[in-house]
């Protein structure tokens, strides 16, 4: 089968794609990590539209609101905030993917340490319905006000869903998306009940930050070091904006001579400036275990090229073998924490290469397994079994990644009826002919399975 693929340059040619009313999947700057986009034809997918010519647009409010349209990615959103100042609050790795997508997925990146979700920076987000129509959402309006759930039946299905969510309001991204108020629709939704065109974000004051890091004993032998820092940090989001490891593993996928300190793990603060001083104090007299001279700075343009440069030459590398990325996306919070660390060093037992990096200081890693053909399958088993540990951890299965398709056979487990019955009545009501992303997750019928 050939996929067909259409281009859109204006929002006019996404109307003409509905009115084929043929089903399909909306992708941006094809940076997801749970698409595999060169097996789409064995998944039977009909079409792909493409929003990445799309002409962007942004506009920066007298309230500081960043508003903008098309394909804008986070790299020209941060350098169109900083001319007037300001900056966003989200910082994922991939600079160059696209913010309305990464809103489909719920993304965080590397600032939700210091200045919280995406979604919670979000202040309305419009979208385009299969009709062509377009709507406009508010994060000020409770998504229980909204007419989708006006009838009695629908308020107590909302009531229950949002009861399921409780357990999970300390961490980024529940397993199942938050609906609570009327933007949550879009976010995490991943493009099942509609197309966005249009957001605005709340931004901050543009600061002046330094990194400092941390070179540390790996990971694997000992982690006591990695824990004390984890635990001091959780203090400081004020004067931190970011706290991110990447592993001796993870470093050695990039050349010699850009790698800052061999042979170890290294953990990097991104520090407001104004506050390094006390910053470095605070560090150097209430961490027990780091010795001053284990302690370095690196200049930020450094480390952001050196941080993106590790996934994408991961990426590469599993393309090269021809194997879908064997990775994690878990969240696992406070004490968890360290119980998430041990199934990792379980993982590093398995004989199979490894690496490790991510947002240390919301307890938030990526495992990524780097199997060759052979392993491949032997990867999908202990993965498989490592889901249903943080299902006993009741942690965080995807924190930042969405499900897409890869992550699909993993998130039923996590998942109860409410779910979804909740997804079944917004597709029948936003999606009735199921255009939009019909592979997705939310099309997923409750079923228990002997054994789960």
């Amino acid at each position: 089968m050939t996929i067909k693929q259409q281009f859109l340059p204006s929002l006019d040619e996404l109307r003409q794609v509905f009115a084929k009313r043929a089903p399909f999947i909306f992708l941006g700057s094809r940076t997801s990590t749970v698409i595999p986009y060169d097996k789409l034809e064995s998944l039977e997918i009909d079409w792909i539209v493409d929003s990445s010519q799309i002409s962007p647009q942004m506009e920066l409010s007298s309230e500081h609101e960043l508003k903008l349209s098309g394909a804008v990615n986070w790299k020209e959103a941060k350098a169109y905030c900083q001319t007037y100042g300001r900056n966003i609050k989200t910082s994922p790795t991939e600079e160059l993917a696209q913010i309305l997508s990464g809103v489909a997925t719920s993304c965080t990146g590397e600032r939700c340490f210091g200045y919280g979700t995406l979604r919670d920076q979000i202040k309305t987000l419009t979208y385009m319905d299969t009709a062509g129509d377009q709507h406009t959402l508010y994060s000020d309006r409770d998504l229980s006000e909204h007419h989708l759930f006006e009838s009695k039946e629908a308020k107590d299905l909302l009531k229950r869903y949002q009861e399921s969510y409780k357990e999970y309001r300390s961490y980024k991204n529940a397993p199942f998306p938050r609906f609570e108020k009327e933007t949550d629709l879009m976010v995490g939704t991943e493009g099942q009940l509609g197309v966005i065109t249009d957001g605005s974000f709340s931004t901050a004051p543009s600061h002046e930050v330094v990194f400092l890091f941390f070179a540390l004993p790996k990971w694997e032998r000992d982690d006591s070091i990695h824990l004390e820092i984890y635990d001091w940090v959780q203090r400081y989001r004020h004067q931190i904006l970011s706290c991110e490891l990447i592993d001796e593993n993870s470093w050695n996928y990039l050349d010699k001579e850009e790698i800052p300190v061999v042979g170890k793990d290294t953990i990097f603060l991104e520090v407001i400036e104004k506050d390094l001083e006390e910053v470095y104090e605070k560090l150097t007299t209430e961490l027990n275990l780091i010795k001053d001279d284990a302690i370095f700075s690196m200049p930020v343009a450094k480390f952001h090229q050196l941080r993106m440069k590790i996934p994408r030459a991961i990426f590469e590398v599993n393309s090269q073998m021809g194997v879908i990325k064997k990775g994690t996306d878990v969240q696992a919070i406070g004490p968890k924490f360290k119980e998430l660390l041990q199934l990792y060093r379980n993982f590093s037992n398995e004989g199979i290469r490894y690496n490790l990096f991510g947002h240390f200081g919301d307890a938030h890693l990526h495992f990524n397994f780097m199997p060759s053909k052979e392993e491949a399958d032997k990867c999908d088993k202990i993965l498989g079994d490592f889901y249903k540990d943080i299902k006993s951890l009741r942690a965080s299965p995807f924190a930042e990644h969405g499900i897409g398709l890869i992550k699909k056979k993993y998130i039923k487990s996590f998942l109860s009826p409410v779910h979804f019955e909740m997804f079944q009545y917004l597709k029948a009501n936003m999606d009735p002919e199921n255009l939009l992303f019909p592979w997705g997750y939310m099309n997923m019928k409750w079923k228990m399975e002997e054994g789960e």
